[in-house]
């Protein structure tokens, strides 16, 4: 029987099968030979059919950059950008916090998804409705333009969520240029671009455009035939006046800064596994009656649930809600005593009129108690002075039941309530979410 090779199928069978390979893989393929060379480079069946393969379903390949873009650039781009996908903490000191631009407050959590045509991320925060609706502001918007460069726009006060949208798919009035800075896959950074040139100039400023004010996407070099006209702009009778006022103008500019660096850290862990049900971020009613986010994590000695601030502010807003050294489960069947000391609570979520908070009616089918798990609240571990006390006001045993749709609720025995937490994403997307305007 002859032997098949590679070579011997049709080009449309060739692409098709590169078409499931790593990129590295397909560099290594296209040292082959010249003729695969020019396989590997076909943007318009390969390159496109890689990128809508991993990305299709979750954005629209073919109006990224109004389809001019090479889609093994595209490709690049959207494999970096997304490690960006979900949540997200502000971290570090910084003076953004005592500036606060329009008076709003930036952002101790921030939630990356995908758009048609871009990556947005929003600020998320407990709506205080009395219902279990987060709050979600624009914040950031990270996109390609039509000439191929790379635009990162920051909307300050949050407003910018509907009306007359640009190329990008948003209204550009009123946003800041930045840079996104990535540190490995779970650090980034955004600053102000303080020296990008917009591109629609005023009349005056068109003098000066021609003596090289920066074009292309915040950070980069010109290209190369911007670049020997940059220079010769720059030899051409007169280029010093408008070379000086150019320079005037960005010093301006950076006297002008509108957002202070910041950073953010990645919520690696921040959905339930079946190994670890409780893990991720949850929200719930805390006993001031006001939705709060909660982050459990499995630490490796046990299970620690702090309220979600921000990483800047000081221990004492991170303070841990429980703790339990011994993440394990007491099955069913329950206990006498277990069942009463549940059955005696009321539960901390809204009512079904959504008038008040209080609701201690019976759950339905899908919420009924599987498993339970003692736990403790530890505020020793951020005051360590109590360990020692004699008689530790805040060391209090509690316990955690959870549901059988995988939700979960926590309470202390000494307190006569439950609260019930509910999941904030599912699948990379939020639940419950309003825009900001609304709440």
């Amino acid at each position: 029987m002859a032997s098949t090779s590679f070579a011997d199928f049709p080009e449309d069978v060739q692409l098709s099968i590169l078409s499931f390979l790593d990129p590295s893989d397909i560099a290594n393929f296209a040292c082959t030979s010249k003729r695969f060379v020019l396989l590997c480079r076909n943007e318009s069946k390969l390159w496109y059919t890689i990128c809508d393969r991993r990305w299709g379903s979750k954005t629209q390949i073919n109006k990224w950059a109004k389809g001019k873009i090479s889609y093994k650039h595209l490709y690049r781009t959207l494999n970096k950008w997304e490690h960006l996908i979900g949540f997200w903490r502000r971290c570090g000191q910084s003076q953004q916090k005592q500036s606060a631009v329009n008076g709003v407050k930036p952002p101790s959590l921030v939630f990356f998804e995908w758009g048609p045509s871009f990556l947005s991320g929003s600020r998320v925060s407990p709506s205080q409705n009395g219902t279990y609706n987060v709050t979600k502001t624009p914040f950031l918007w990270l996109s390609i333009s039509a000439e191929g460069h790379i635009v990162n726009y920051l909307d300050p006060s949050g407003q910018n969520c509907g009306g007359s949208y640009g190329e990008l798919g948003f209204a550009e009035i009123d946003l800041i240029p930045v840079n996104v800075n990535f540190i490995g896959d779970v650090h980034f950074s955004v600053e102000e671009n303080v020296g990008y040139a917009f591109r629609n100039l005023k009349i005056e400023d068109s003098e000066d455009a021609i003596a090289g004010v920066e074009s292309g996407s915040p950070g980069s070099l010109p290209e190369t035939s911007e670049m020997y006209q940059y220079y010769a702009n720059r030899m051409s009778p007169g280029a010093d006046r408008s070379w000086r006022r150019q320079r005037r103008r960005e010093k301006d500019r950076q006297g002008k800064r509108r957002w202070e660096t910041e950073h953010f850290l990645k919520i690696v862990d921040c959905s339930p596994t079946p190994s670890r049900p409780l893990q991720g971020l949850w929200k719930g009613f805390s006993d001031d009656m006001k939705l709060e986010f909660y982050l459990v994590a499995y630490d490796g000695v046990g299970i620690s649930c702090r309220m979600v601030g921000d990483l800047s502010e000081r221990l004492t807003n991170c303070s841990p809600v429980f703790w339990t050294s011994n993440p394990t489960f007491m099955k069913s069947p329950i206990s006498c005593e277990e069942a009463k000391i549940y059955d005696t609570r009321i539960h901390f979520r809204p009512s079904e009129i959504g008038d008040h908070i209080h609701w201690d009616g019976p759950f339905i089918d899908d919420e009924v108690v599987s498993h339970i798990m003692h736990i403790n609240s530890s505020y020793e571990l951020v005051i360590p002075s109590l360990a020692d006390a004699s008689a530790n006001p805040w060391r209090v045993e509690g316990r955690i039941w959870l549901y059988r749709n995988g939700t979960f609720g926590f309470g202390f025995l000494r307190d006569n309530f439950i609260v019930d937490l509910k999941h904030i994403a599912r699948n990379n997307c939020l639940l419950d979410a309003i825009q900001s305007s609304d709440d």
